[in-house]
């Protein structure tokens, strides 16, 4: 990854909050300057994004919530890296 590393704990960036929206029927990422409505699977991602675990903790807790799917390590590398780069997440 470019911006962040297996064993680096990547956490919300300052100013921006997950929640359920209810008008929107979907999760939200919250900043001073708007909202991003996010898919079922970005915001499994970001709400294991805590400052605490590791973004390999992270990979591990969703492939042990969803056995089988294939490449899931690639999709949340992947997801993860979009979201440093778009400084949802540092």
């Amino acid at each position: 990854m470019s911006g962040l590393e297996r064993q680096q704990a990547p956490a919300l960036r300052r100013g921006f909050r997950l929640q359920w929206e209810p008008r929107q029927e979907c999760h939200v990422l919250l900043y001073p300057e708007g909202m991003i409505k996010l898919n079922g699977s970005a915001a499994q991602i970001l709400g294991l994004v805590d400052g605490q675990r590791s973004v390999a903790a992270i990979i591990e807790q969703l492939a042990t919530r969803f056995p089988g799917v294939p490449g899931i390590d690639e999709d949340v590398l992947a997801f993860l890296e979009v979201a440093h780069a778009r400084f949802w997440i540092e």
